[in-house]
């Protein structure tokens, strides 16, 4: 029996001037066992479909057209305590946010058992010998001393772990997976993956996975359905859609994705409904003062970088406990290059990054810039200096900009923080990298919150060029971006370095953006550097275990097709 059927659904959201049509008669099913991809761009339409099945629209959002069924029995319509019955143990959802999802009062233990009590009348003992099975499950270590942590304990992806522990605490026959692994490093993201593909292997269980990812879609699922402004454009197998998509609009989402095995000069941008983004680069390379070469063609050196973090405090400094997370690291990046760090969630990317801007101050070694030891620097003075050849793009747009700054005043502020402009000069910089960034002019005169993820993070590139520095630090750029945004910035990023000389460090989990991107790489594990080679000898011949366990675990991507790609195969 069909587990899942959803025939013909419209979803409305009535506004003042108009009713907003998020989704349009999208059919779609799930069988016991199977998993079936939802694919399109942010506000095609695929969360909602997920919100809708699960009772959980935002109001005045409703169904105005359709119908969901459960096992051959309409779920659609019922009403608060209806639905309540089918969600979480029936039908489960994985929320994209875990942050959102977790109450940041109650220890993850007490979440867990909490649901699993509520679903299945264990006693209490027996609850939280449940949610020590089903943490560690999920790949988090030591569960029986996690268990009592809280949320802002955890990082990213050990929070998007708890969230998925709590959707299989009822073992339900639906889940729906949205975004479950945005923001997980390759490792982790498989061993998710792998356990959603045993549930619907073992337990039969129905999976809808909703993603960008179009490398977790080729290597997870078993049918596909594409999304393109709340309408479905393409539905068949995974091999069918993925090798031979017959719409353009799946042409050119696939012809976006980076992969692991063809290096490509630029990215096609999507060339379906009109959305192309051109950056501007030779305009913008005009007015661009190009950075003097280092004195010694090496721009940036680290030597034996450390990092502590203090994680239990006491009277009696014997009694503090303290966290490594950076451990006598060494890397260098040569003028003009693009060194890039991988490697797992907290395993010290960030942290290297952060103590590079000075955002962080080191607990060991040095930092050399242009033959000036960042690290002896202590003067106001002196510090502003080189944080004015430095800028930093960080992972989260939307939490990196002012929200009560208007866009204009935001790109600015570094600007006139570092006295480099006066008057209406400043006003023409910034006008100029909006324009350059595809953004408009017209854009300075709105908040951040009135963007796309997408469009914040080219605000965030505005933001970062406005000093013209000489060295871009790019913490996951585009981790959260889908597949034709990322594509857009990730030109952007080539074409700085190549036009304007820029240096960068550029830090992802993701391994084929990586290969892409960078012309060398260092891999990084639990805060140390563990091997650092040029890009296509690392792929080819990696030396470590490590790093050869990192590279077997990146979607292979075999059976995409390559129309569209040939003319930028390097």
């Amino acid at each position: 029996m069909t587990l899942l059927t959803i025939e013909d659904l419209s979803v409305h959201f009535p506004t003042r001037h108009k009713v907003f049509v998020a989704v349009n008669d999208a059919d779609l099913t799930v069988e016991p066992g199977e998993i079936h991809g939802l694919v399109g761009e942010s506000g095609a339409g695929k969360s909602t479909i997920g919100a809708a099945v699960m009772g959980l629209l935002e109001r005045p959002g409703h169904i105005a057209g359709g119908t969901v069924s459960f096992k051959g029995e309409k779920i659609s319509g019922r009403d608060a305590e209806g639905m309540r019955s089918l969600r979480g143990a029936k039908i489960s959802m994985i929320f994209q946010d875990p942050l959102t999802s977790l109450n940041p009062l109650l220890t993850v233990g007490q979440q867990l058992v909490e649901t699993i009590q509520f679903h299945l009348k264990l006693t209490d003992k027996d609850s939280r010998q449940r949610a020590i099975e089903l943490l560690d499950r999920v790949g988090i270590p030591h569960p029986d001393d996690r268990i009592d942590m809280y949320p802002h304990q955890f990082s990213g992806g050990m929070r998007q772990r708890v969230v998925i522990a709590l959707a299989l605490c009822s073992e339900p026959d639906v889940i729906i997976a949205d975004e479950p692994t945005t923001a997980l490093d390759v490792s982790i993201q498989a061993q998710i993956l792998d356990l959603i593909k045993e549930l619907a292997r073992e337990r039969q269980t129905g999976v809808i996975l909703i993603t960008h990812d179009m490398g977790v879609i080729a290597d997870t699922t078993d049918k596909v359905t594409v999304m393109y402004q709340g309408e479905v454009v393409e539905s068949g197998t995974t091999d069918q859609v993925m090798g031979d998509p017959q719409h353009e609009y799946t042409k050119s989402l696939i012809a976006a994705v980076p992969r692991p095995t063809l290096k490509v000069h630029r990215f096609p941008q999507l060339s379906y409904g009109g959305r192309q983004i051109e950056f501007h680069i030779d305009d913008l390379a005009r007015n661009w003062h190009k950075p003097e070469p280092s004195k010694s063609g090496t721009l940036l050196k680290v030597d034996k970088l450390s990092k502590t973090f203090l994680t239990k405090g006491h009277i009696i400094p014997s009694r503090r406990k303290f966290f490594t997370a950076v451990n006598e690291v060494s890397f260098d990046i040569k003028d003009g290059e693009v060194f890039g760090i991988v490697g797992e969630s907290g395993s010290g990317k960030s942290t290297v990054a952060r103590m590079i801007a000075t955002l962080y101050e080191t607990n060991g070694g040095k930092i050399t810039f242009d033959e000036t030891d960042v690290t002896a620097l202590h003067s106001h003075k002196d510090l502003e200096g080189y944080r004015r050849q430095i800028q930093m793009i960080f992972q989260d747009p939307y939490s990196s900009l002012n929200p009560r700054m208007r866009v204009d005043e935001i790109i600015a502020e570094p600007v006139k923080h570092h006295k480099l402009l006066e008057g209406a000069a400043i006003q023409h910089r910034v006008d100029e990298l909006l324009e350059r960034v595809g953004l408009g002019s017209d854009a300075g005169r709105k908040y951040p919150h009135e963007f796309s993820g997408g469009q914040r993070q080219r605000i965030s590139i505005a933001r970062a060029l406005a000093t013209q520095p000489r060295f871009l630090i790019c913490d996951e750029p585009t981790s959260a971006l889908d597949v034709s945004i990322q594509a857009q910035i990730l030109n952007i990023l080539k074409d700085l370095q190549e036009h304007l000389g820029l240096t960068m460090l550029f830090i992802s989990h993701d391994l084929p953006v990586v290969r892409q991107m960078c012309d060398r790489v260092g891999v990084m594990r639990q805060g140390q550097m563990v091997e650092v080679a040029d890009t296509e000898e690392l792929f080819a011949n990696p030396q470590t275990d490590y790093t050869r366990e990192l590279l077997s675990l990146m979607p292979k991507l075999e059976g995409l097709s390559t129309e569209g790609l040939k003319d930028e195969i390097v």
